[in-house]
């Protein structure tokens, strides 16, 4: 077994991932994000199911750079965010007001998580990476004229609206996104994005 010393294991998994890719033909800023995402999951499905807008990630990195706050759907993911770069990671979900006013209108905490953000950041970089009810409220809030952001990370995984969330963005023309189609998402998923996105501000 080859020895191999701890600031060398991540360059080892990345060459091994590009190894595997091969010749990649979709826009070079892309490839980061989904060796990234292949790193956090050993899924290579994701080389495939990935999909970004055009231009999104130099979209996403200005508005990084401009300090434009990301709103997460979980505590866990925000938790997982890289926090070199100065740039604000919210989530309410554990905040008393949410949890009461989710109780008193009986719907998800991540509903009145995204409703409060929207109401605050308008223009945020929202990821979800759990909730498909989160990806379906923005969704509908940017097409009420609500919420313009500058970015949606659209990953939630599971299989009750997971698949009709991430159509419902797909289909807001728009709006920057990265969309995991199918069921496979995940706050792992979520934040491995958001951390390509961070690097490549190096």
């Amino acid at each position: 077994m080859m020895i191999i010393q701890p600031n060398e294991i991540e360059l080892e998994s990345m060459r091994i991932i590009h190894e595997a890719i091969g010749e990649y033909n979709g826009p070079s800023e892309n490839l980061p994000v989904i060796m990234r995402v292949i790193h956090a999951s050993a899924d290579f499905d994701f080389l495939h199911t990935l999909t970004f807008s055009h231009n999104v990630v130099s979209l996403a990195r200005n508005a990084l750079r401009n300090h434009t706050p990301i709103i997460t759907d979980t505590n866990m993911l925000m938790s997982g965010i890289t926090k070199r770069y100065g740039v604000k990671i919210i989530c309410s979900m554990s905040d008393e007001d949410v949890k009461t006013e989710a109780q008193s209108r009986n719907i998800t905490r991540a509903i009145v998580n995204i409703e409060h953000a929207v109401n605050k950041y308008p223009n945020a970089i929202y990821a979800i990476g759990n909730s498909p009810t989160a990806l379906i409220r923005l969704c509908e809030l940017i097409r009420e004229g609500k919420a313009n952001p500058s970015l949606v990370i659209g990953v939630p995984v599971g299989f009750v609206n997971v698949i009709e969330a991430k159509e419902m963005l797909s289909e807001l023309k728009d709006i920057p996104r990265i969309i995991a189609t199918g069921n496979k998402g995940g706050s792992t998923i979520a934040c491995a994005i958001v951390n390509a996105l961070l690097y490549g501000l190096e």
